[in-house]
């Protein structure tokens, strides 16, 4: 029985290696040439209770070093700790109120609406970004030219994640390794491939692919907005998913609590609200990340299955610990780190069906149920 399981694990570790859109490199791509005319953007960025952090993140809109017409809205979706004021006071930038949140709408994909709604002079682009991402001065240049250069309508940023405390240094790469794995960033940019996915903390995309797909309306109730986004705009055009280690969040996860809470937000809504495929991502993950070190433990003829899989899942790991400049030592507790958002996962099936599904910020979003 063990050696069957190790020759699975085996298996399974051989195909994502090899043969899943190389998901694990984690590296930058390299950089597009100016295009010939820089058309207009408009940043939208929607803020709800962010004082702490939007300062600093309005800051870097406004000394981006781009050549073409821009400007900035924040969007003040019912703050109380006066983050409007927060934001500062530049001839560049407009701030605007979120009307009441309707019924079927996130709060986030709400703010966005609004502050769509609200622009004076369309632009040729939009720039959807948090209001705790520091950009660096070159980013929207960059992304521009990317969209402009590769013809596509939306270009999207995996920015790089807090990775400070214990808490960060234990999960925030596995998390977006973990993303990666399910959303192999060459695949989501592969006319041929159906994946897609954005990052939502740093979005561009075409004034004329937002309005093709309907605007948010078309997505109001999705607690994965990014993604949703993606897919709608990749149904009738192209897209680009890349990682920075530029540009920044200064979103902070001191405990593992946060963090756990993060993923638990949104978990169960990848699997679609399915018991079916709780249980099969359980089964998976168990099978995937803890069997090679479990096989490794009870020894026999199957340990040096394990250790093999353990080994190329350790080894594929660590371009990302590079990305995040973490020490290799994390490598082999990357099963503990699965563990761990297995955990969050059940726990996210279990808030959904006590109706706390997607709980952020005192809001509990709407569930589509």
């Amino acid at each position: 029985m063990t050696v069957a399981l190790g020759l699975l694990t085996v298996a399974i570790w051989a195909y994502l290696v090899f043969a899943h859109g190389f998901f694990w490199r984690a590296r930058e791509a390299s950089p597009i040439p100016s295009p010939s005319r820089w058309p207009s953007v408009i940043a939208v960025v929607p803020a709800r209770d962010e004082a702490e952090v939007v300062g600093r993140s309005i800051d870097s809109l406004l000394a981006q070093e781009y050549p073409g017409d821009f400007s900035i809205i924040l969007v003040d979706d019912h703050s109380t700790d006066g983050t409007a004021e927060a934001a500062g006071n530049d001839p560049r930038l407009a701030v605007v109120s979120a009307r009441t949140l309707p019924p079927g709408w996130t709060g986030k994909l709400w703010a966005l609406s609004e502050g769509v709604r609200q622009v004076a002079a369309l632009p040729e682009l939009y720039l959807f970004t948090d209001a705790d991402i520091e950009h660096h001065r070159t980013n929207l240049a960059e992304l521009v030219a990317r969209l402009e250069g590769e013809q596509r309508d939306l270009v999207s940023l995996m920015v790089k994640l807090r990775c400070k405390s214990f808490a960060e240094r234990f999960l925030i790469p596995p998390f977006v390794f973990f993303f990666a794995l399910l959303y192999p960033f060459a695949w989501a940019n592969d006319k041929r491939k159906s994946t897609a996915a954005a990052a939502g903390g740093c979005v561009l995309i075409r004034r004329s692919a937002y309005e093709r797909i309907g605007g948010y309306a078309a997505i109001k109730g999705a607690l994965i907005d990014d993604c949703a986004l993606a897919r709608e705009v990749k149904r009738g055009g192209s897209i680009w998913l890349g990682l920075t280690d530029r540009t920044v969040s200064l979103r902070a996860y001191p405990r593992v609590a946060d963090i756990w809470n993060m993923v638990a937000r949104t978990a169960y809504t990848q699997l679609h609200y399915s018991p079916l495929l709780l249980a099969g991502t359980v089964l998976g993950l168990l099978v995937t990340y803890l069997a090679p070190p479990f096989l490794v433990l009870v020894g026999g003829a199957s340990v040096w299955f394990g250790l093999l899989s353990w080994v190329a899942m350790a080894a594929i790991y660590v371009p990302m610990l590079r990305l995040y400049r973490q020490s290799l030592f994390w490598a082999p507790l990357l099963p503990v780190a699965a563990l761990v958002y297995l955990a969050a996962t059940v726990d996210s099936a279990w808030r959904y069906w006590r109706g706390r599904g997607g709980e952020w910020k005192g809001r509990v979003q709407w569930q589509g149920r």
